[in-house]
């Protein structure tokens, strides 16, 4: 993660929030250069946070959705 968060010109505590979620929208030249760092198309970055929870976590199944509500 450090080698990472370097060669993007953030520092590692930024890459951490941005990876735990604590970053709600980070900046798209910020990832554009995470991507890069780490060889990723923004193709690639995008169909992956494009896919919704489901397909994330699997199906939700009926006694989920109760307990849901």
């Amino acid at each position: 993660m450090l080698r990472t968060a370097l060669a993007a010109g953030i520092s590692p505590e930024t890459l951490r929030k941005i990876e735990s979620g604590r970053v709600a929208t980070p900046a798209f030249s910020t990832i554009a250069v995470i991507a890069g760092v780490l060889d990723l198309s923004l193709d690639t970055v995008w169909t992956e946070i494009s896919q919704p929870a489901e397909d994330l976590t699997g199906p939700i199944h009926p006694a989920d959705e109760r307990l849901a509500s």
